[in-house]
């Protein structure tokens, strides 16, 4: 068992022994990864302690293969019985909402911890004051147990790549035609949050083109919603190129894109999710950004990894919005030769 303290923490109360400690992990899988250091500090505060994540089903297989997590619940109806059945004497809420707070009271977990934000303060019994600067995301969440009183680590998102799921995926790319032989580059041409994030179809055909015609093999992965693009993108690809450009879209699950993205020699990627999957399992990662703001949501690097942000400095930018209103310059200005000289560099070292 581990103990707790709360010096400097608003509802602070007396250092007491916590056997099942629950993380409510936030809705969106960039986020999600993002969260990975602050987990991992919780992990190493609460040695002794049961460590449960509690997750939507579509990021809930991200903390099957996160170190340290014994157990992985699914937030699905009914989601108050569901938590309450873990016995938790602890819960940290990384999401900000009124909602999670809620949830953990009605699933009577005593001690409920988390942001003072969206109303909820009454709801915690210790809240921590939200930064008033801008922080990179990975350092929101590790802020917060920071101030919980929980010492920091390695601000290193990290995942554990399973020899089934890298077997898997050679398997699933042996049937499409990969050449193993050869070096493998995974694009991943989607975005959630609107179409003001995605490079464009145009430039990664470009850029697809490029990669196979200097030697290597180009993948594409993302989720069905992305087919469309992957498919324009297909299209634009030279006809002689086009073999050696496989399209995973949508035929993967998470287990196996992280299977993937494990074989690949490099990932190129918008701001997405997947982006940052593939960061915290050491692929090197170059990422295209737009109009969201990189200084917030870039790629960590872990140990041994490496990560290139590539932005086109406009004056608009980052505007964080879902759609432009003008004409996407700061995705328009980025070339594909620049970002495949950032694939070859990455790719040298």
């Amino acid at each position: 068992m581990a103990r707790v303290r709360g010096a400097g923490v608003r509802g602070a109360r007396v250092p007491r022994e916590v056997s099942r400690v629950l993380v409510l992990s936030p809705n969106w899988l960039g986020d999600a990864v993002m969260a990975l250091p602050a987990i991992a500090d919780v992990r190493r505060h609460f040695h002794g302690a049961r460590l449960i994540v509690a997750a939507r089903r579509s990021v809930a297989d991200l903390f099957r293969v996160t170190p340290g997590v014994d157990q992985v619940v699914v937030l699905e109806p009914p989601e108050v019985s569901t938590l309450h059945a873990q016995e938790a004497d602890v819960a940290i809420l990384l999401p900000n909402s009124f909602k999670s707070a809620w949830l953990v009271k009605r699933a009577a977990v005593a001690e409920r911890w988390g942001y003072a934000a969206d109303f909820r303060g009454p709801l915690l019994t210790r809240s921590v004051a939200r930064p008033r600067q801008s922080v990179h995301q990975a350092e929101y969440y590790q802020r917060l147990v920071r101030e919980l009183g929980i010492e920091s680590g390695p601000l290193e998102p990290a995942l554990i790549v399973p020899d089934e799921a890298v077997a898997a995926a050679r398997t699933l790319l042996d049937s499409r035609g990969w050449n193993p032989s050869r070096p493998l580059v995974a694009v991943a041409p989607g975005a959630a949050y609107g179409t003001a994030k995605r490079w464009l179809p145009a430039h990664y055909a470009s850029l697809v083109a490029a990669i196979v015609t200097h030697g290597a093999q180009c993948v594409l992965v993302g989720s069905a919603g992305d087919a469309e693009t992957t498919q324009w993108i297909q299209g634009l690809v030279p006809e002689e190129a086009r073999g050696d450009v496989i399209d995973l879209t949508g035929a993967t699950t998470l287990s196996s894109l992280v299977g993937v993205m494990a074989v690949a020699n490099t990932f190129v990627s918008n701001d997405s999710g997947a982006m940052h999957v593939a960061a915290a399992v050491r692929v090197p990662v170059v990422a295209i950004f737009g109009p969201t703001r990189e200084y917030e949501t870039r790629p960590l690097a872990r140990a041994g990894g490496r990560t290139e942000v590539l932005i086109h400095p406009v004056w608009c930018r980052p505007c964080m919005l879902r759609e432009c209103p003008i004409d996407h310059r700061c995705m328009k200005g980025l070339t594909p030769e620049r970002v495949f000289a950032s694939v070859r560099e990455v790719m040298a070292r």
